[in-house]
């Protein structure tokens, strides 16, 4: 058995964190034994791992600007401050700040895994997190292996770093099962209005996209439309979203319904999941859509072609801009029988999504990483 550590900067309400837990649940306890730490606790995905995984939080809190302060020490010095005991594994579960930290393991017989969840498109974006570009290529570099949750985070990451090491994509692990029984339950939340349901999940901050969501719901409803968008998700933008709602009098058509630890019970009983997001790694939301059965409108960020097809033969794909958002969406609304088709070629791709198969395929990468003794 080995010991394997996962870091993250936390156990939010994100994406990542999300699929983390899901993996770590599910990895073979005969062959690994497994620890997650956090540099900062409280998150709401810590109360979901499962008894068995060691956790560790680095500090109770996330501490105001943490970034520039982690600065101030090397990764071999963050190291020793994070990581208490020696691993046969420890894996950095997201770009930027868990990389510099794992990247400072100085232990010869550990092997080290950087595991890249969103596109970088430029090194400036890359390097944020680190002291310079040079320090960027050097911690990354110290890893043995590189996961991406996509082809496109793969091919984005590959050519700015001109990676020379094993890299290979891995896709998100969902609790496909979960999902399906906790979609079943009712959502009395939602209003019995006649509107087409339109549903939205992910952290309310610039990156998500939602302020020209609400655009486009603004459009819609003005062209009478019968629409009401329900958002899952809190963040940094709520307070902005709320007063945009107000003050274009859509409190009617768009309810803020902030986290919710079962959003399947919602986005099951919606007639469209839209993405807005300026940029994704592997959308996490999305794919859960796709298990329930709800089809998928989104603008094209990474894996979204991968969920939905190179021709939209599972969904419909548009350009990046709120422009073709609303196209899009307006598409749909305007025909009913493509919009069932999409419900369908929904369900059948989210067959493809088994948590045996992603968490099969973390093993089989574990394992070939440090030999055949697990």
């Amino acid at each position: 058995m080995k010991k394997l550590l996962f870091l993250i900067h936390d156990l939010g309400q994100g994406g990542a964190e999300k699929v983390l837990v899901n993996l770590v649940n599910h990895l073979d306890r005969s062959k690994f034994d497994i620890s997650v730490t956090v540099l900062f606790g409280g998150g709401v995905n810590e109360q979901f791992l499962a008894p068995d995984v060691h956790f560790h939080a680095v500090f109770p809190r996330e501490v105001p600007g943490n970034s520039k302060l982690m600065k101030l020490l090397t990764p071999e010095q963050l190291h020793a401050l994070c990581v208490k005991e020696q691993y046969d594994i420890e894996v950095s579960y997201l770009e930027g700040p868990s990389a510099r930290v794992i990247s400072g393991c100085r232990e010869k017989g550990t092997k080290l895994v950087s595991w890249i969840h969103v596109e970088q498109h430029t090194m400036e974006k890359l390097a944020g997190s680190f002291r310079s570009e040079a320090e960027a290529r050097a911690c990354y570099g110290r890893f043995d292996q590189t996961v991406c949750v996509s082809r496109y985070v793969y091919d984005d990451f590959c050519r700015i770093l001109d990676v020379q090491k094993p890299c290979q994509v891995i896709y998100n692990t969902v609790e496909s099962d979960k999902i399906l029984r906790e979609a079943a339950v009712e959502a009395p939340r939602l209003a019995e209005n006649g509107a087409v349901r339109l549903a939205a999940v992910g952290t309310l901050k610039a990156s998500k996209g939602y302020d020209r969501l609400l655009r486009v719901m603004k459009r819609l409803r003005s062209e009478g439309y019968p629409v009401h968008l329900y958002i899952l998700g809190v963040g940094p933008l709520q307070q902005e979203l709320e007063r945009y709602i107000a003050e274009n009098s859509l409190s009617d058509a768009v309810t803020l319904l902030g986290y919710d630890t079962n959003p399947y019970k919602y986005v099951a009983k919606c007639s469209l999941f839209v993405c807005a997001s300026h940029a994704e790694g592997f959308s996490t939301a999305a794919t859960e859509a796709l298990i329930v059965g709800t089809p998928v409108c989104t603008v094209e960020v990474s894996g979204m072609k991968e969920l939905l097809g190179e021709h939209n033969e599972y969904g419909l794909v548009t350009e990046n801009d709120e422009a073709a958002l609303y196209e899009g969406v307006k598409r749909l609304l305007d025909d009913p029988a493509l919009l069932a088709h999409y419900r369908e070629m929904a369900a059948l791709r989210g067959r493809n999504f088994s948590t045996l198969e992603t968490v099969g395929a973390v093993e089989e990468m574990l394992t070939k990483l440090v030999g055949d003794t697990v």
